[in-house]
């Protein structure tokens, strides 16, 4: 019977490692013991030049969720790819996960969306003069640039040694300044 593990793989050969181990499989005659091989991604959206952009981003960094027929050959298969670091599990052992936990990390993203939005209100705006309240910057004055509603954070320029420098801030972090 499939069982779904996680495979730890070097960070950004995600994609390389999955491909590799369906045609590995296929290689070797084993593609009946890999049923399914996935990245975990998440569509987000990302102001680049002033566009919101829809990117894809992985959702685990540095794994991959793959659907066995757990045998010797299928995990010498997995360990044996390149950029593969192993399981997930004690030892030598690979542990699977339930099929409740897979569909989490493939489900989970759609409950995150549709989870409802704290609402936030903030009492200042662009161009406003504001204090930095805590962090390295606690204590500097700086003008608002831009405010970021669905991350929570606003963009301050604050004078750092003569120099308007860009300071990117938990909406928390900041007052209105006095």
């Amino acid at each position: 019977m499939a069982r779904w593990y996680i495979i730890h793989a070097y960070s950004g050969f995600e994609n390389k490692v999955r491909d590799a181990i369906i045609s590995e499989a296929d290689r070797l005659g084993l593609s009946d013991g890999v049923e399914d091989v996935q990245v975990p991604t998440e569509t987000v959206t990302e102001v680049k030049r002033g566009k919101k952009v829809q990117v894809e981003r992985k959702f685990m960094p540095g794994y991959v969720l793959a659907k066995l027929n757990m045998t010797d050959d299928i995990y010498h298969l997995v360990k044996n790819t390149p950029k593969v670091t192993g399981f997930l599990g004690s030892g030598n052992k690979p542990q699977p996960i339930s099929e409740k936990e897979a569909a989490r990390y493939f489900g989970g993203v759609e409950e995150a969306k549709a989870a409802p939005k704290r609402d936030i209100s903030v009492d200042y705006e662009i161009g406003d003069s504001v204090k930095v309240l805590d962090g390295p910057f606690a204590s500097f004055n700086g003008i608002v640039e831009e405010l970021d509603f669905d991350k929570a954070k606003v963009k301050v320029s604050v004078s750092i040694f003569g120099r308007a420098t860009p300071v990117e801030l938990d909406f928390e972090q900041v007052e209105l300044a006095k």
